[in-house]
């Protein structure tokens, strides 16, 4: 861990120690850590490099979900260079702790009105349960990060990227480039020092049945759809 880690008496201690799927300890996860925040000294200016080194380094691909330990990891992310919302946070949240910055995880219900036919078919709804972002701890508050649409995608979505500049919130517009309704946030999970694996992976199965099953029909190439969704 970094030795200038934020030592704020009304921080829990958990929000900084390495856990099963925010594994801040792991060589891949403290090397990118360490290469994305270049030497900076400033929490806030190390927190801005992490993110931007996560949304943008790793694709956003919501068929990517695996209901496993290994599947969920922070540091499989970085391993197989994509991941949904949920293992992009994770990663936001490892590699602030290996750099000393307190992180936990947010969840929340969101409604998706751009998402693609494909996908949207077979979740069976345009609620996305149990979405997730990064909490960090910077001058002695919490503020969000929601590191998932790398700017490609965004790109192609005509969505606005999400900016984060360590002060305020960054969470998904209500509206994209184009003044359509975009994001609704429905309803709070909370905030978790891990992803509470359980109750996530009972709530995808539940939710999600068709999305959950093994096959071809999970795979899919979700860049393509988003560029075939803007044609």
């Amino acid at each position: 861990m970094a030795a200038s880690a934020q030592t704020d008496p009304a921080v829990d201690p958990a929000y900084l120690a390495a856990t099963s799927f925010i594994d801040s300890d792991n060589d891949a996860v403290r090397a990118l850590a360490r290469e994305a925040a270049a030497g900076e000294t400033d929490p806030r200016a190390r927190a801005i490099r992490l993110y931007y080194a996560v949304r943008d380094r790793f694709l956003y691909d919501p068929y990517a979900i695996e209901m496993s330990l290994p599947g969920m990891r922070a540091s499989g992310v970085i391993a197989r260079g994509r991941g949904f919302c949920v293992n992009k946070a994770l990663l936001l949240c490892a590699v602030a702790r290996a750099e000393g910055i307190p992180a936990r995880l947010g969840l929340a219900d969101v409604k998706n009105h751009l998402a693609t036919e494909r996908l949207l078919k077979l979740m069976g709804t345009d609620i996305f349960y149990y979405h997730g972002y990064a909490e960090l701890f910077l001058n002695g508050k919490w503020v969000k990060a929601t590191p998932a649409f790398n700017l490609e995608l965004c790109e192609k979505f005509r969505v606005r990227p999400l900016e984060f500049d360590g002060e305020t919130d960054s969470i998904f517009h209500p509206f994209d480039a184009d003044n359509r309704r975009h994001m609704e946030y429905v309803a709070d999970r909370g905030s978790f020092a891990d992803l509470p694996f359980e109750e996530w992976r009972a709530a995808m199965l539940k939710y999600y049945p068709a999305m959950m099953k093994d096959g071809a029909e999970r795979q899919g190439d979700f860049a393509a759809e988003a560029a075939h969704n803007k044609n």
